[in-house]
């Protein structure tokens, strides 16, 4: 991702509105000779105008900064399509269905690429009632830990976050397949089919 808006993002996104540089300048409040040095990488937008830039190109603010538009690819909302987003800052966890541009802390996070998951991150799964109880075969101290576990079906997600010290173990509701996802804060995200 680039650390501020570039000129050729700018033109590309003007020119696939059909818009001059003098109409851009004109919905914004500056000139064209502005947006031509913009464009042209001679100046850069003060910060005041990202906002209206943004709303005169017709993408968010993120999409600008990036210079990658989002385009929700995922028209029937099929869960098993999820994204994860973890911020190395504060921990937040977000989750999405589709593509996404998700910033935390000031920083833009890529989503989660899942492995399968391997021997140091074992998986029991028992039944317990009607429900499953899940067993991570890992450490649970403060510098090294599962953060938490997902599962993904079609139609929904049930969500589970755990904390250092305390047990990598839960139970769960199944219902139909899909895929159990275990997010170790040093190896990443993990998946197994179930």
């Amino acid at each position: 991702m680039n650390t501020y808006i570039t000129g050729s993002t700018i033109k590309k996104l003007r020119e696939a509105k059909g818009l001059t540089q003098l109409q851009l300048a004109n919905e914004i409040g500056v000139t064209a000779k502005a947006v031509s040095k913009w464009e042209t990488a001679k100046g850069l937008p003060d910060i005041t105008l990202i906002e209206p830039l943004s709303q005169a190109l017709g993408v968010s603010v993120m999409e600008l900064m990036s210079g990658e538009t989002v385009v929700n690819r995922n028209a029937s909302s099929n869960m098993i399509f999820s994204k994860f987003y973890v911020c190395p800052v504060c921990g937040n966890i977000v989750h999405t269905t589709g593509e996404a541009v998700i910033s935390c802390c000031g920083i833009t996070l890529p989503p989660l690429e899942a492995e399968e998951t391997d021997d140091e991150h074992t998986v029991s799964i028992e039944d317990v009632e009607d429900e499953k109880f899940i067993t991570v075969h890992h450490e649970m101290s403060k510098n090294h830990f599962i953060s938490f576990l997902a599962y993904v079906t079609t139609d929904r997600i049930r969500f589970v976050k755990l904390y250092p010290e305390g047990n990598a173990e839960i139970r769960m509701l199944f219902r139909g397949r899909g895929y159990l996802y275990i997010y170790c804060n040093r190896h990443g995200l993990m998946k197994k089919r179930v």
